[in-house]
């Protein structure tokens, strides 16, 4: 057979993934901040980018003098090379989060011969217009410095002071030490024994029960701060186990004590804090914004609309775009441009089809748990992704993105999109099945409605309730359901009844 070359036209489909594609899929599942942090980033890169922020804005933009040209894109200020770095910077690197951090203090202070003008920077030495100064003073110390403070007042030798600083440093917000002594010890180039005899001067500070290693430590610590710290005590202690399934029976023997005074140990242990550092100031919690809003109409209905305060709303500045696209003369500068309008069209695009596929799937989700938001959550159907996607016409791993780290406010509460997403448990009479998570409220209201040691119910009697109700489920279902709403079995609640009566 002879070997020759030929020229061959073959047609194919394939599915090819660009950048940008791949960009607007990772934008859907972003959460409203990490979507803020994004668009950041983005507005810091390309100079064709404006926040929306109403009439005033768009016209201020538009009319910025031409010097932003030579500021941003360095068309006739800056060399080649610089519109070349700037030119190599494209969407695909952005990752969010990223945010620009150069305030140009460096440059005023070279400017300024080294010296730099806290009274503008906002620094130290100068308190002229600094609004947080009051709240600055006001603030409650941390735990870190409340312990330092009193580090300070402890009259330690240098090398005690040095263990203990880091030792202080190595302390969470809940007061416990979260460092390895040996480890401490090696890195410090010292003994073993040194790092303790210091953890004990440190076990001494306020609040009583600090910078233990773990809750036994904490609460023994405690009981010594008030000299209530015997065998007995270490005994019980000791047997925290033995406590938290209420077995007193055991407590007892291993105590040596009778029943009115295990009642006065326990009494005094559930007296004391586990967490003797959550008193002091730490970081604020982040609060939780919604991303979707959902409230009932006269007429009955349910209109959802989006959160538009959490969604970053730009534009392409057009009129800047001619400005500079005439001022261009290299092919690199053109190519800056052409790329930069490109990319800033696009986000616009995608931050708009994103808002509206998070509300065509909180629509759906709200028209499918309709029953939930008007009589709660024991009327809350079963629902999965393939449900949703198939209504909306889009693919499950889209409904899965779109609901991942969104939350959507009722009037039932916030809840993140993919709470409305549960298993199904058969009826057992034939019907409409039952969500899981409306047969956990069942069996956490049953338990609640015991007063009396009689009204105790075992697993197997909360099988036949539920089956009464036209829920069919299995014992080990009802046991699995009710260790995660972290409720004891019935031999302890019966005993708890008991104690408490």
């Amino acid at each position: 057979m002879a070997l020759g070359h030929r020229l061959e036209l073959r047609q194919g489909q394939g599915l090819v993934i660009t950048p940008q594609l791949q960009q607007a899929i990772k934008l859907l599942q972003l959460s409203n901040l990490e979507l803020d942090a994004f668009v950041e980033a983005e507005l810091e890169r390309n100079p064709l980018l404006a926040r929306d922020d109403g009439p005033a804005e768009t016209e201020r933009a538009a009319e910025e003098p031409a010097e932003r040209a030579t500021e941003n894109l360095g068309l006739d200020a800056v060399s080649d090379s610089a519109a070349s770095s700037q030119m190599d910077a494209t969407p695909d690197d952005v990752s969010p989060g990223e945010r620009a951090t150069g305030d140009g203090t460096e440059a005023r202070a070279e400017q300024a011969g080294g010296q730099i003008d806290w009274s503008r920077t906002g620094g130290g030495g100068s308190f002229e217009g600094d609004d947080n100064y009051e709240g600055a003073l006001s603030r409650a110390p941390t735990l870190v410095e409340h312990l330092t403070e009193q580090l300070v007042v402890a009259g330690l030798s240098a090398a005690r002071n040095a263990v203990a600083a880091v030792l202080i440093d190595a302390v969470d917000e809940a007061g416990y030490l979260r460092a390895d002594l040996l480890e401490v010890a090696e890195r410090l180039g010292c003994g073993l024994a040194f790092v303790e005899e210091v953890l004990t001067v440190l076990q001494g500070f306020e609040p009583a029960g600090v910078m233990a290693r773990d809750v036994r430590e904490c609460l023994a610590l405690q009981l010594k701060d008030v000299n209530r710290y015997d065998p007995c005590m270490a005994a019980l202690l000791d047997n925290l186990d033995l406590l938290a399934r209420r077995d007193m029976n055991a407590l007892r023997k291993v105590c040596g004590v009778d029943d009115e005074d295990l009642r006065e140990m326990v009494a005094e242990i559930r007296a004391l804090t586990p967490r003797p550092g959550a008193a002091f100031h730490s970081d604020p919690p982040q609060t939780l914004v919604p991303d979707v809003h959902v409230r009932e109409t006269p007429g009955g209905l349910w209109h959802v609309e989006l959160n538009t305060d959490t969604l970053p709303r730009v534009l392409v500045d057009q009129r800047y775009h001619a400005r500079i696209a005439k001022g261009a003369r290299t092919d690199q500068e053109k190519t800056f441009v052409s790329d930069s309008f490109a990319t800033a069209n696009w986000l616009v695009k995608s931050l708009d089809q994103r808002a509206k596929t998070i509300l065509k799937v909180s629509s759906e989700i709200v028209r499918q748990q309709d029953g939930f938001l008007a009589y709660g959550v024991e009327h809350l159907r079963p629902l999965n992704l393939k449900t949703v996607a198939d209504a909306i016409g889009m693919h499950e791993s889209t409904v899965s993105r779109v609901t991942s780290n969104k939350y959507i406010a009722t009037p039932r509460g916030v809840f993140e999109l993919k709470y409305f997403f549960t298993s199904a448990i058969q009826s057992s009479e034939g019907g409409e099945a039952h969500s899981a998570a409306s047969v956990r409220h069942k069996i956490k209201g049953l338990v609640e409605a015991e007063k009396t040691e009689a009204d105790v119910h075992s697993d197997d009697r909360i099988v036949e309730i539920l089956k009464e109700a036209g829920v069919d489920i299995a014992r080990r279902t009802v046991a699995k359901y009710r260790e995660a709403l972290r409720i004891p079995s019935s031999v302890e609640r019966r005993r708890l009844i008991k104690e408490t009566a």
